[in-house]
């Protein structure tokens, strides 16, 4: 056996997406915040779906769409989440096996159904997202392998999972676990209110060595940092010494380092459909690249053409294998 078998490990919550396109009118009479994510119990859960109109039903959530993508590129992929053993959990365990992605963990007996998220999609693309974590919350430090999270290269962590309890304890456990074995632990600030609710921990986690890699958008990054200046928001990146990938959507992605910032331009697209997964899809390039030895440019730019490839169709996930455009775009041989 390979002494590092596994390029990417995630760990994130286990959602069903249910997508539906909507207009902004919609969102005001529903009070939802566009583009942002919102937890919501399984009663609104239900209100919800009987009135967005016609959904497509897709396996998803952060952590298991970056993992996917990985797995689309031709490189090795694992991905640790919690389902119940329902239809929709057994449902999501099936798309992740066939894909190729690595996924063992034992879904829940009993107890809450397996999680929701609904994506409403306005005309210009943006995604609105009202997420019933359900059994995902489940998750716990008892669900991880320590074998996989030594085998693994890079352990990528979702930080929509810092809401739970267990599944915080879980993370901090896989990172301890990884980084004694060498490896590298990436961190994703996942959304700007989940910035609000945890910045102090998450800052807590990067000046404590505990993150090698975080990733954010630029709105997540400039909630870490609270400022409105994208430029101050940068340079106080810079000064924490890890690497930073920080995307900016039509404007492409900044890689940070204490050393330098380098920008790459996004790749281009025909068409905007859904932003939903641009930014797990593009965490999924960068990381592909960087467990095989990609200088952190080309890194960026095998995430630009995975996320380019998602944001043209509805789904989180790749229609057509990223390996192959990436080929094209001559990152891969």
């Amino acid at each position: 056996m390979p002494s590092h078998p596994i390029d990417v490990l995630t760990v994130g919550n286990a959602i069903v997406d249910v997508i539906a396109h909507t207009d902004d009118d919609f969102l005001a009479r529903q009070k939802l915040h566009k583009g942002a994510m919102q937890l919501i119990d399984e009663t609104r859960a239900e209100e919800l779906f009987a009135i967005m109109g016609p959904a497509t039903i897709v396996s998803g959530g952060s952590g298991a769409n970056t993992a996917v993508g990985v797995a689309s590129l031709g490189f090795r992929a694992a991905f640790i989440g919690k389902v119940r053993d329902d239809e929709l959990g057994r449902l999501y365990a099936h798309d992740l096996h066939a894909v190729g992605v690595d996924y063992a963990v034992s879904p829940a007996a009993d107890g809450p159904a397996t999680a929701r998220s609904f994506i409403l999609v306005t005309p210009d693309g943006e995604r609105t997202m009202n997420t019933y974590l359900g059994a995902s919350q489940g998750l716990g430090p008892g669900d991880l392998d320590p074998h996989t999270l030594r085998a693994a290269r890079i352990v990528y962590l979702e930080g929509y999972l810092w809401d739970p309890p267990e599944a915080k304890k879980a993370l901090r456990t896989a990172a301890t676990i990884a980084q004694e074995a060498g490896n590298r632990v990436a961190l994703t600030l996942s959304d700007p209110f989940c910035v609000d609710r945890y910045r102090a921990e998450f800052l807590e986690l990067i000046r404590r060595g505990k993150v090698d890699i975080l990733f954010a958008n630029i709105h997540e990054l400039k909630s870490l940092y609270e400022t409105g200046d994208e430029g101050a928001a940068i340079a106080a990146l810079r000064e924490e010494g890890i690497v930073g990938v920080v995307t900016r959507s039509a404007d492409g992605a900044l890689v940070v380092t204490r050393e330098e910032t380098k920008a790459v331009a996004a790749h281009p697209i025909t068409q905007l459909v859904d932003t939903t997964g641009a930014g797990d899809l593009f965490a999924a390039g960068f990381l592909g690249g960087l467990a095989n030895q990609f200088d952190m440019v080309n890194c960026a730019r095998l995430g630009a053409v995975a996320a380019a490839e998602v944001i043209q169709h509805i789904g989180a996930r790749p229609q057509v294998s990223l390996r192959d455009l990436a080929r094209q775009a001559a990152l891969l041989s």
